[in-house]
């Protein structure tokens, strides 16, 4: 399956971004739901499912320390009630800089509080009560089930591992493609061995550009995407991924296998080899170009269509 990520500015562009991609055929939307500065998107899907009729929505990610998953749980449940069961919940614990900065959380052990917060979930929306005392989660209450799919996010091979024991997919970004094919794959692949259990899918988070102008994309990526080399986790990653020296900027190269480019063809045809590659789908992030940002999503949204389609 091949997805978009919305991007919209306030709860209005992200509804018509929705709507624009199911009528170019896309069969699903993600986006990041408490971003700081950003709308809540699960608000927007609650509203969204009233104006579309086939697209899957999904979060990529419900960001763990602001919110009880209880409060997610119920959220989340209100989606999945309206839109006919088309939500899929991802969630994660985002990352220190970040949460400690805006939300002055005491960061610690964020695998475990991962855990948790899956155990919780799992037990509220498929089974409908939870009884539950964590070191981060302490939950006891009922809701009628919801059972939808629960995701998280992964960065490090022990988050892909953590997906694979636990959760119904796991959630990529920023990750290169070798990297994903190499490392997250047999990760996630030990995890649901070790839980006995078929390994859920990787959901790979792609950057993509439909242009051939490659100096182009390298400099839009850099503007778009190079916050992430000041963020320990991703130059950890980065690091383990054969680009340790992502810190000063990121090569062409690393460029190269992160972001997806060319004609609406080649965009095409690269989102299908992570499919071909083992990955279970594709969510695909036009990179905006500020000079032409309908423009930018347009095109990335037909060429996510192609590729759904096959062509």
């Amino acid at each position: 399956m091949y997805g978009v990520a919305i991007q919209g500015s306030d709860a209005e562009s992200a509804l018509a971004q929705i709507e624009q991609a199911e009528h170019t055929g896309i069969p699903a939307v993600w986006a990041t739901v408490g971003g700081a500065g950003g709308v809540d998107m699960l608000s927007v899907f609650a509203a969204a499912a009233g104006r579309t009729e086939r697209v899957l929505f999904g979060t990529s990610i419900v960001q763990t320390w602001p919110r009880h998953p209880i409060a997610i749980a119920q959220a989340a449940a209100a989606v999945h009630q309206l839109s006919d069961g088309r939500l899929r919940l991802g969630i994660g614990p985002a990352h220190e800089p970040a949460m400690t900065r805006t939300y002055g959380v005491e960061w610690h052990k964020p695998l475990t509080q991962l855990r948790e917060y899956l155990t919780v979930l799992r037990a509220l929306l498929h089974e409908g009560a939870v009884d539950f005392d964590g070191e981060h989660v302490t939950a006891h209450t009922r809701l009628a089930p919801a059972p939808m799919p629960i995701m998280a996010s992964a960065l490090q091979p022990r988050s892909f591992e953590v997906c694979g024991e636990m959760a119904d997919g796991a959630i990529s970004w920023m990750c290169p493609k070798p990297y994903l094919l190499e490392q997250a794959l047999p990760a996630l692949h030990r995890g649901a061995e070790r839980a006995g259990r078929p390994a859920p899918p990787l959901v790979a988070h792609v950057p993509i550009a439909v242009s051939e102008d490659l100096e182009g994309v390298r400099a839009l990526a850099r503007q778009r995407l190079g916050n992430y080399a000041r963020v320990p986790f991703y130059l950890a990653m980065f690091e383990r991924a054969g680009f340790a020296d992502a810190a000063e900027g990121y090569a062409d190269a690393l460029l190269d296998g992160l972001v997806v480019h060319g004609s609406e063809a080649e965009v095409a045809a690269g989102l299908q080899s992570y499919v071909e590659a083992g990955c279970g789908e594709v969510l695909a992030y036009p990179l905006i170009d500020p000079a032409d940002p309908e423009g930018s999503i347009a095109r990335g949204f037909a060429a996510v269509a192609r590729a759904h389609r096959g062509e």
